[in-house]
């Protein structure tokens, strides 16, 4: 099946462009040129992957992701913009961006990116839910219950490597297997980046963080919470 993109561009030639690129390529193209229809196309067209241009004719692509994000069936998006300072690309990575592509950028570099965040993201989930101490994972809808029925919504990224972790809980996970299954070579992330995502992971679970997931000192993280299939 074909992996459906959502591309929101409001320079129309490079838009037609890369419709025209990446449907060669075998991907379903949808295409807009404003935040608002995005809105609508997100719901309802169901893309496996967003592309994000930032600064758009009726809105901001930053403060689009933050609300497609507030969604429980978010898929993964990256910003494609002229505007690839470091306050904006800290800005974008914040709000969960699986890439930050400046423009002007190679087709060939985007291609790649495009397909290794879509590989990234094509891991089966073997078992949708667990429970832990009153919390309920729920890896379908990338969130976390809390015992007070606060509903606490995970990046795909975060989603993923809690995924990762649970079902490799009876081994410590090194920082290079966490690398390759989860940003590939292409990304070329550092240890911090996995260490930040283990911080928010935690912080979902509140005084039961350090409990659930465990720091092997200069190894990786295992999963050493109680948990039960729900």
């Amino acid at each position: 099946m074909k992996a459906k993109l959502l591309l929101v561009e409001d320079d129309r030639s490079l838009g037609e462009t890369l419709k025209e690129r990446l449907e060669k390529e075998g991907y379903e193209m949808v295409w807009t040129v404003s935040a608002q229809s995005a809105k609508v196309l997100a719901a309802e067209s169901k893309p496996d992957l967003i592309l994000l241009d930032v600064r758009l004719p009726d809105g901001d692509g930053f403060e689009l992701a933050e609300e497609l994000k507030s969604r429980k069936d978010c898929p993964p998006f990256l910003f494609l913009t002229a505007h690839s300072g470091a306050p904006e690309r800290l800005r974008g990575f914040e709000l969960g961006a699986e890439e930050f592509i400046p423009k002007p950028f190679h087709l060939k570099e985007l291609l790649i990116r495009v397909k290794h965040v879509l590989e990234s993201h094509k891991h089966s989930i073997k078992q949708a839910k667990y429970s832990y101490e009153g919390y309920l994972l729920d890896f379908y809808g990338y969130c976390i219950h809390t015992p007070t029925k606060e509903e606490i919504h995970l990046s795909k990224r975060d989603c993923a490597l809690l995924n990762f972790l649970v079902e490799e809980r009876g081994r410590t996970v090194s920082r290079d297997e966490i690398l390759d299954r989860l940003w590939g070579e292409e990304k070329f992330p550092t240890n911090r980046t996995i260490d930040n995502s283990i911080v928010r992971l935690r912080q979902a679970f509140g005084d039961r963080g350090e409990d659930a997931i465990r720091s092997v000192r200069g190894v990786g993280y295992q999963w050493i919470g109680d948990l039960k299939n729900v």
